[in-house]
Parts: structure tokens; sequence; C-alpha cells
């Protein structure tokens, strides 16, 4: 895994830098302003501090500490120790920075592990009474290196449980572990492996760009789901970011004529928004209905929402998703509720998927304490988290994801 810093004017400066040595495949892990040093530090202009990881497959995992003197590595590539100790030093120091956003959640998890252990002692001093003096003969025979992988893996272990009560599903959970596992050593500190968890999760979730605008003309924003979750809600929140705050050319269409109460609910956002708004009974309707609204920024469709298992209205809907072909971009997202059950989950995930590509929404955090779920579907779907919400309030309680508080909580953090 590479991980490095990069600085510039405003945050895109930055990212674009990282890109453009990194490539695309990075994963934004922090931004944070940085004040200027020296003494003309009150005439420059404060600039922003992006650090952006990397998975790099071709390098195995380094431990924090090394031996002195140069590393096999090293001498391989010609570099002497003087370098090798300051490229050293710097890639701790982003380890630190990253350590630094985990906040508490390192001292709760040594607590858990120090309680699971006075639990297993009490345990065993239970067994060595009955026993006689066969356990402290065992205990005696371990080495200093076999105690402390023991630590390790109990310390692996209660990450492994902590995620699990977090409802991550176990094969996932297998998964990024097993990863950590295979290149950890005896001394490598808990710090080190949880900051190396904790970056392979965010990894893992990647990064969502949202809505974006289109090059030419409107950009038509599908918004698909079962009933229930909240598309018409978020559709409003949504809107009034894109109408009032960044002062676009909105405008609301519904394809909800199963539920009137919906397309009410909307058409009164649409006019406490001043945006336009119709409601839209046929594929020939809608097309005109985009050709009316050709010079608007955002064309925000509500579809109507249904059980996932009803295939005409699958096909009812695809056919929405297609009329408009290359003329128009377009982007699909697919709304669920963080509080439905994980194999249901799936089965709405895979039969969507046959009629559309889509970034997901989660809605109704508020509602629920474990968050696995987030990753266990973009796992499995393999697209990202857009937006989550956490309320009813309109235009609050929406934010874009956040894949750092989102994995704290899942290590047993708050966010």
């Amino acid at each position: 895994m590479i991980i490095k810093k990069f600085v510039g004017k405003t945050e895109e400066e930055a990212v674009e830098a990282a890109k453009k040595e990194l490539g695309e495949g990075i994963v934004i892990m922090n931004v944070r302003q940085v004040k200027p040093k020296g003494l003309l530090a009150a005439f420059k202009s404060r600039q922003i501090e992006v650090t952006v990881a990397l998975e790099d497959e071709r390098e195995p995992a380094k431990p924090v500490r090394r031996e002195s003197g140069q590393t096999a590595e090293a001498k391989a590539s010609g570099m002497d120790a003087d370098t090798q100790k300051s490229t050293d030093k710097g890639v701790l120091t982003d380890q630190s920075s990253i350590e630094k956003k985990l906040d508490s959640l390192q001292t709760l998890l040594e607590s858990q592990l120090k309680q699971s252990e006075s639990a297993e002692k009490s345990e065993r001093a239970l067994e060595e009474r009955e026993n006689g003096e066969e356990g402290d003969k065992a205990a005696a025979e371990k080495s200093p290196e076999q105690e402390k992988d023991d630590e390790q893996e109990k310390f692996i272990r209660l990450l492994y449980n902590t995620m699990i009560e977090n409802e991550v599903a176990e094969k996932y959970a297998n998964q990024i572990l097993e990863d950590v596992d295979k290149n950890r050593k005896p001394n490598t500190p808990f710090d080190y492996i949880l900051a190396n968890i904790y970056q392979k999760i965010i990894l893992k979730f990647g990064k969502s760009d949202g809505i974006q605008p289109a090059d030419k003309g409107p950009r038509v924003v599908f918004f698909i789901g079962p009933t229930g979750v909240g598309k018409t809600t978020t559709i409003a929140k949504l809107a009034s970011s894109f109408a009032v705050e960044e002062k676009k050319k909105t405008v609301l269409l519904t394809a909800d004529t199963y539920r009137i109460a919906a397309a009410e609910q909307l058409r009164t956002y649409a006019q406490i928004l001043e945006v336009p708004f119709r409601v839209i009974y046929s594929l020939e309707e809608f097309q005109a209905a985009v050709e009316t609204f050709k010079d608007y920024d955002y064309i925000f469709v509500d579809t109507a929402g249904h059980s996932h298992q009803n295939e005409e209205q699958l096909k009812q809907m695809k056919s929405y998703l297609e009329i408009l072909g290359d003329k128009v971009r377009t982007q699909v997202f697919l709304v669920l509720s963080a509080t439905t059950k994980y194999k249901d989950l799936l089965r709405i995930a895979d039969n969507y998927r046959e009629i559309a590509d889509y970034q997901l929404i989660f809605t109704k955090l508020d509602e629920t304490t474990t968050l696995g779920n987030l990753l266990n579907l973009k796992l499995h779907a393999d697209t990202p988290i857009a937006y989550i919400t956490y309320g009813q309030n309109v235009p609050n309680d929406i934010e874009k994801f956040n894949p750092q508080k989102t994995v704290k909580q899942l290590l047993g953090g708050k966010a």
C-alpha cells in the first residue's frame, strides 16, 4: 500500500497532482487545511493537504520497525541508508495522521482486549487448580515470539468480532483480516495492525463523485428502488442542494403514478423550491419533458417504488432508462434502506442490476446502530455508495458518503 500527501491551493489541485503521480485508482484518506510556515507566513494563503492511498499488490506490507542499516530493497534499488531512513520517516508520518483519525478507537479496542484477557486468565486459573501444574508448564514453554503472536491473534479476533457485531458479512470480514494476517510479524504493534485494517476497508469502499454535470445538455438522474425506502424525500434533499445552494436549473419529474401521495409530496417540494414539476404517464410524455427542459442543468426522475420481484414493472422501468439512448447523459441511483435485511438487499441489488448500472444511496441510517450492510452491498454490487441520509428533514439530513466515518463505526469507534 502506498500512502502519500499532496498539497495544492485547492483540494481539486492536490487531488489532480496525486492522480498524475499515482493514477486514477487513488483513495482520499484525509483532507485538511495547512498553515504556511516561515517569516512570510502571514502573507501567504493557506493550502490544502490531501492524504491519498493506493493499493499496490506488487509490494508486500512492510513492518513499522526496520533493522539498522540498509534494507534489501534499498540495496537493490541503490538507495543509501540516509535516503531510506528519510523515506521510512515519511511513511510513518502519513501513517500517524491516519491513526489520529481513529480517535479513541485503539484505546477502546485495547480496553476490550484487556477485559477479554482478564476473563481468559480467570478461566485458565480455574483450569489450573483443577488440573494441577500442567497449565503452568505449558505457559512456561512459550517463547516471547509466541506470546506476542498470541496477543496479536487475540487483537485480530477482537476486530473480527467487532465487525461481525456490526453485521459485516463473515466472508468479507475474513477477506479483510486474512490480507492483514498474511503479512504481519510478531513485533508488529497493535496500532499498525489497526491502521492497516482501517485503510484496507476504506480502499474497499472506494469513492463516488455523486451526481455530476453533463458535458452538454441536462443530466437526467433516475432514482430507483423498492417502496418505502425514502426516494421522494431523498430527491427533495438533493434538488434543494442543486437548485438553492448551487443555483442550478433543476426540474423534478415523477413516473410514480401508482401512489398519488408520492406525486403530491414531490409537487409540494417543487413549489417550495420554485422549480418545474411534471407527472409522467408514458414514455412519450417523458421524452417530451426532457426535450422541453433541454436547457436545464439537472432533471431528477422519481420512479415508481414496487417489489423488486415484479418483473413486469422492472421491464417498464428499464424502458424509461433506455429510451433516451445516447442523446442525453444519464445517471442511475439505487435507493436502499440501511434497515433492510441483508438477504433482501442482495436480491434487490441483483434484480435492479438486470435493468441498469447504478450507484447506491443508503437511507435511514438514524434507524440502525449497525452499518455492516453498507460494506456488504458495496462489495457485492461492486458499485460506489454516493450518498447517505439519516432523517426526514429537508434539505438537511443528507451528505456525501464518508468512508472514514463509517469504517470507524465498523471497527467499534464513534462517528
